[in-house]
């Protein structure tokens, strides 16, 4: 049962990608208040690519949001009625150039469940070949860069990747593939 009452919604934004909508609410302990939410239009989608010497990719790019340079696992967005399968495979080959004869999916994650319901999902990629890459406008700057998934690895754990797929999935299949 839900304990929380929605008495009105209002919608404040909406784009291509979002919808913020704020609604009037009654509480579980009976008080009132407002609730903003974040719908997102699309899946999140993240790959952590793994070949037979045990390397890893990374991608990096400035992210606008944070006003930062970040590295993170190849990541983009599938539309909500595709496969998230069918977008991670995508996804891997525009941003890396790499195609992946085996998929997994490792995790299914809500990225921030307190105000969006952006539902996440990270697949390992392996049996990797190596193809062109196809950047969208907004990745003009975006970089790649091959390295042991041990060094990856410790990235996560010196707190220089901070994007929560990232760290979700390094994390992850440390311990599925036993290479720490």
């Amino acid at each position: 049962m839900n304990p929380w009452k929605t008495l009105s919604a209002t919608e404040k934004y909406d784009n291509r990608w979002i919808n913020v909508t704020e609604y009037q609410v009654i509480n579980p302990g009976g008080g009132s208040g407002i609730y903003g939410k974040v719908h997102f239009k699309n899946k999140a989608i993240g790959i952590v690519p793994i070949d037979e010497d045990g390397n890893t990719w990374l991608v990096g790019q400035w992210r606008y949001t944070l006003n930062e340079w970040s590295w993170e696992i190849p990541e983009g967005g599938g539309l909500l009625q595709v496969d998230p399968l069918i977008s991670a495979k995508r996804e891997l080959q525009e941003e890396t150039g790499l195609v992946a004869a085996k998929w997994t999916l490792i995790q299914r994650t809500h990225l921030s469940n307190s105000v969006s319901d952006e539902e996440g999902f990270i697949f390992l990629a392996e049996h990797l070949t190596q193809q062109n890459s196809t950047l969208e406008d907004t990745e003009a700057d975006l970089k790649t860069w091959k390295l042991p998934f041990k060094e990856a690895y410790q990235l996560v754990l010196d707190g220089k990747i901070t994007d929560s797929m990232s760290v979700i999935g390094l994390l992850k299949v440390s311990q599925l593939l036993k290479l720490i």
